[in-house]
């Protein structure tokens, strides 16, 4: 078990499992798994052990509320009391970031950014968001804004921020001026001349870009992808679909594997967000996959809309409302030979499943992508009945 002073003065539980044994979280995280799935018929599945995470030190991104004053900005969270509590020294993060946050908190006082204020609705300075990349240890750092008006002033310091932490590849500033509890605007405004993170998993290259989703534990999100790309690979698939595809991690790391026996293998990845497209669309190029198209659409609209040639494999990574009856209703009827799913919310997945009639679970595996805490990733490989 980690020691952590935060959560031994309750100012913060976001690690509610904190002094559970590892062993038992796991251990309570199966058990609710296959309480999810009791009412499936299991007599042809395959249970693979959970792949675990390192207890600390496992997390790439930070997401700090800044709060306090401008001289001493507070960088964590605000509880419901309205108290700040100052996270940098949060052991789930990697070594490095409590010297980094200190340079940001200097940064801060010299560009006069205004820590924002709940309570008086005043202030520009809202949230700084931190991503490293594994590989290089290269980072991206995001300063969330009230609006535009301290932008000259981020300029005017960025080049002494660049001196002191010349690690940082990718800076933004984001524009969220509502009074909302909402991490983030639609305005990304790019401060540096590259925009994307380079991260790899199991030799696969993505790219980590503002307002697209990437995993917070990139260990963990390795294994997932290898144990997706392990299942499919001596599969008969012609045809994929990669629905809520994010950065396209599963898409490329299976279409890699199949058409590694058939290059003729065509991938097709569905996500809503521009900005993950993007990056997969770049990952895509830089593995020289061919056959590859990624899309900017609504999965669920993309699916149900589809009359051409249907796909041998669906990958769904739905949201953690999961994909609810209409698409479920539509794999039925639609019956690719295999589906391949990963959810983060097991209760959603066993109401899918349900759905999912004509298939039979073949392979199941729990990752715990967030020690400490209730929630775990789930990945299973059906096959049609």
């Amino acid at each position: 078990m980690i020691t952590c002073p935060h959560y031994q003065t309750r100012t913060c539980t976001s690690c509610q499992w904190l002094e559970t044994p590892y062993d038992a979280q796991l251990t309570r995280k199966q058990i609710h798994l296959k309480q999810q799935i009791s009412a499936l018929d299991q007599s042809q599945l395959e249970w693979t052990t959970p792949f675990q995470s390192a207890q600390s030190g496992f997390r790439n991104k930070a997401k700090m509320v800044v709060s306090g004053a401008v001289e001493r900005p507070v960088l964590g969270i605000i509880n419901e009391q309205n108290q700040a509590t100052d996270l940098t020294d949060c052991p789930l993060y990697p070594a490095r970031f409590p010297d980094i946050f200190s340079v940001l908190k200097d940064f801060i006082g010299r560009a006069g950014l205004v820590p924002y204020n709940i309570a008086k609705q005043k202030g520009e300075l809202k949230y700084i968001l931190l991503t490293e990349s594994r590989i290089n240890q290269k980072l991206m750092l995001r300063f969330v804004l009230r609006s535009e008006a301290k932008l000259r002033l981020i300029q005017r310091e960025l080049a002494g921020l660049l001196t002191k932490l010349p690690d940082l590849t990718v800076i933004t500033a984001n524009v969220q001026p509502q009074h909302a509890a909402i991490l983030e605007g639609e305005k990304e405004i790019f401060l540096t001349e590259q925009q994307v993170l380079e991260e790899r998993f199991n030799g696969i290259p993505l790219f980590i870009r503002p307002q697209g989703f990437f995993q917070t534990n990139p260990v963990v999100a390795e294994g997932l992808y290898a144990t997706a790309q392990n299942w499919v690979k001596d599969l008969p698939v012609n045809r994929l679909w990669d629905l809520f595809c994010g950065v396209g991690g599963f898409g490329l790391h299976c279409a890699a594997a199949l058409q590694a026996n058939n290059p003729d293998v065509a991938l097709t990845g569905i996500e809503i967000s521009p900005s993950a497209v993007y990056s997969a669309t770049l990952s895509a190029q830089k593995c020289g996959l061919k056959n590859v198209r990624f899309q900017s659409l609504d999965a669920a609209n993309f699916a149900l809309n589809q009359d051409d040639d249907k796909p041998d494999l669906v990958i769904v990574n739905p949201p953690r409302r999961g994909i609810g009856k209409p698409l479920a209703e539509f794999l039925n009827n639609l019956r690719p030979q295999f589906l391949l799913y990963s959810s983060c919310n097991a209760v959603t997945m066993g109401k899918d499943l349900q759905s999912l009639t004509h298939y039979q679970m073949r392979k199941i595996r729990l990752f715990d992508m967030f020690p400490h805490t209730a929630h775990y990733e789930v990945l299973t490989l059906l096959t049609l009945k």
